[in-house]
């Protein structure tokens, strides 16, 4: 497969994950914005949402105050964030139209009916009224997407590298999103009814509420939120799931390639071997936070490292 169709096929997933996880991050920030006033809770949800989304750097550059409405308006549609819902969809239909050839039908129906569809409610999508019904959309047709491609796409290297591009996105999101909320799964911060309403508003944002009271069976606790998104193989948004997807699809890209492999499979397996042997009540102790900065930056040095080996032609 030639390099440029690669990364044409691994930023396609990349950027639709990205969207529909940026939908998810938008409706837990008003979820729990409506709930900490009502909680006498003073954390700030839109600058955790810039966090988590992995925005706070563009959003801070250009100068505006930290409002629901602006980071509403920079996450969905701004045309500078090129992280924005509405970028990540044009970008994701672009890429695909570059390898038209190598999407099923259904996959490439799902991109362009959700870019044309897109355009049509932009004018009106972040107004009070329709939001919360925009970032349905939003999540659904990501959902459409990935289920065309799991139930279409030929098991060969273009799915690969679709699904690499997915669940390397999963993985980052998860890490950011745990860590915009360690203050409230640590320390002084994991206390009172407002920490409780976090420890939802984030399962929530990963479907895994549910999960968690079949897996736990019991009341919610920090320690238990952060080892379900941790290191729980059951959970498919967990970091543990994840990175096992990303070593698994690594290790077929190299069988695939003539055994051409280096830097992503050494640092996906250096990945795995840590998040098996972690501990929860460890990272706690040692910090969070700490934990999770270094954790997303071997996110982004393995995203680097397959950008090298593979996609530059």
């Amino acid at each position: 497969m030639l390099a440029r169709t690669a990364d044409s096929l691994f930023w396609m997933g990349r950027y639709t994950e990205r969207a529909g996880n940026t939908a998810r991050g938008m409706q837990v920030a008003l979820r729990m914005a409506g709930l900490a006033g009502s909680l006498g809770g003073g954390r700030d949800e839109w600058r955790n949402l810039l966090v988590a989304a992995g925005a706070e750097p563009g959003f801070r550059g250009t100068g505006r105050a930290v409002t629901p409405e602006a980071v509403i308006g920079w996450l969905a549609l701004d045309a500078e964030n090129h992280s924005s819902i509405a970028n990540c969809i044009e970008a994701a239909r672009r890429n695909g139209r570059a390898v038209r050839t190598a999407l099923t039908v259904d996959m490439w129906e799902a991109l362009n009916d959700t870019w044309r569809e897109m355009r049509a409610r932009a004018a009106s999508a972040t107004d009070e009224d329709t939001l919360p019904g925009f970032l349905d959309w939003v999540r659904a047709r990501t959902l459409l997407f990935n289920g065309a491609a799991a139930d279409t796409m030929l098991r060969d290297e273009g799915w690969l590298f679709v699904h690499l591009g997915v669940m390397l996105e999963r993985a980052d999101n998860t890490a950011r999103l745990l860590d915009s909320k360690h203050q409230a799964l640590s320390g002084a911060g994991a206390e009172g009814a407002v920490a409780y309403a976090e420890w939802q508003a984030l399962l929530r944002s990963v479907s895994a509420l549910r999960s968690f009271q079949w897996v736990y069976h019991t009341r919610l606790r920090p320690d238990l939120v952060a080892e379900l998104l941790l290191f729980r193989p059951e959970l498919p948004r967990s970091l543990v799931a994840c990175h096992v997807r990303v070593l698994h699809a690594l290790e077929r890209v190299a069988a695939a390639t003539g055994g051409r492999r280096g830097d992503p499979q050494r640092i996906a397996a250096e990945i795995n071997d840590a998040l098996a042997k972690g501990r929860v009540e460890d990272i706690m102790a040692r910090g969070l936070h700490d934990w999770l900065t270094a954790q997303i930056d071997r996110n982004v040095e393995l995203g680097d490292a397959i950008q090298r080996l593979y996609l530059s032609g």
